[in-house]
């Protein structure tokens, strides 16, 4: 089989792909950008609007930039910062979305993140003299919640330290929580309170479901059927039902791939390349 190009796999990862790589994508675009204006600061005499993507912690200027609650928690300003972030979000945001799905997990991120920042804003409100005002960006505090949701759900599982010692997930979730409570009022540039804020976000999401304090099986239900009505529409193929599907779908696919070694993959259409591409997922 011909191999997708680039952008055919893009579109291919926007449109089928998992939401732990949309979320990336959505970050990397937004860091791209960010560099293209550094780059054209270097060679054209504009300015950097800065203030477009972080968030800060001072009322008055947060409230003329409400829009940076969210923006803020895609955006990444050096190299170092997105990598480590984006390579954490890849291994949880994978894992996450295996056990609780693609809905929950977008919920998460911005619950997370959103709240983790409104904590930052709340310590300059509550303490300014400790907690002057800063600014925030980046998406540890999403990253954080995810992270503490699966800790919480399942707190054996081994992960590798330094890629070579296995521990139980839990471990470095309780490392992560004590680094951070140490770590406020410290000169380290690290918001500290926006992950503490996603913790406790990924906290709550491992609630009961019907808990009032579970805002994410509350929210992933918004829009969704009642469970009761779903359940009895629900009905099992037979076995024929499912054979003579998976003999229509096998036949399909080798239509395509004689296609593909008569025209080449160019010769598909678009609704030829989105099924072999469900095909290859399963």
């Amino acid at each position: 089989m011909q191999a997708r190009s680039i952008i055919e796999e893009l579109k291919f990862q926007i449109i089928n792909g998992k939401i732990t790589v949309r979320l990336i994508l959505i970050n990397l675009a937004v860091f791209l950008i960010i560099g293209v204006m550094v780059i054209l600061h270097y060679f054209y005499p504009i300015s950097i609007p800065l203030h477009l993507f972080r968030f800060p912690t001072d009322i008055n200027e947060f409230l003329t930039k409400p829009w940076t609650l969210l923006c803020a928690i895609f955006t990444h300003f050096s190299l170092n910062h997105f990598f480590f972030n984006m390579l954490f979000l890849f291994f949880s945001g994978l894992m996450f979305e295996q056990l609780f799905g693609g809905r929950k997990l977008i919920y998460l991120y911005l619950l997370g993140g959103i709240v983790g920042n409104l904590l930052e804003l709340l310590s300059t409100l509550v303490m300014p003299d400790r907690f002057p005002s800063h600014y925030v960006v980046g998406a540890s505090g999403s990253i954080m919640a995810i992270f503490t949701a699966i800790a919480i759900h399942r707190p054996k599982t081994p992960v590798l330290l330094l890629g070579i010692v296995p521990i139980p997930i839990y471990i470095l979730a309780l490392f992560f929580l004590v680094k951070d409570l140490v770590g406020l009022g410290s000169q380290d540039e690290i918001a500290h309170f926006a992950h503490l804020g996603g913790a406790l976000m990924g906290f709550l999401s491992q609630l009961p479901a019907s808990s009032k304090h579970n805002l994410l099986s509350r929210l992933s239900s918004l829009g969704s059927r009642d469970p009761s009505k779903r359940s009895q529409q629900k009905r099992f193929k037979t076995d024929e039902e499912y054979n003579q599907e998976k003999m229509n779908h096998q036949e399909k696919t080798d239509k395509i791939l004689d296609k593909i070694a008569k025209s080449g993959y160019d010769s598909l259409s678009r609704q030829e390349k989105e099924f072999l591409f469900k095909q290859g997922q399963k």
